[in-house]
């Protein structure tokens, strides 16, 4: 149990790591992404908090940090790495349905 666990939170390290460079940025209207403050962290996120994107129009969610703990959530992630990977300027896309997504969120709270 000891080394699932430690091989689960390497994995989470690794996804926050590779989606990381782009939390900070916005997009302007030229579709380029650009920081909106100097230190990268967008103003309308939190500390302890990141945005995702849901659905196909990339619905933008603002989630806590201590949802990566829930193997639900993981397992959206290991889904979104396979659908969109993370080297990307997009941030975090999650692959589902957003009714499915808010129905998580209203699990998690």
């Amino acid at each position: 149990m000891a080394i699932k666990r430690s091989s689960q939170a390497a994995s989470i390290k690794q996804v926050l790591k590779r989606c990381s460079s782009s939390l900070g940025k916005k997009k302007n209207v030229t579709g380029c992404y650009y920081k909106e403050e100097e230190d990268g962290l967008p103003q309308d996120v939190p500390k302890g908090h990141f945005p995702v994107y849901v659905g196909p129009n990339r619905s933008r969610y603002i989630v806590p940090i201590s949802w990566l703990e829930h193997s639900e959530f993981q397992t959206l992630l290991r889904l979104a790495e396979e659908e969109y990977g993370f080297d990307h300027n997009m941030g975090v896309i999650i692959p589902c349905d957003e009714a499915v997504f808010r129905s998580l969120f209203s699990m998690f709270r």
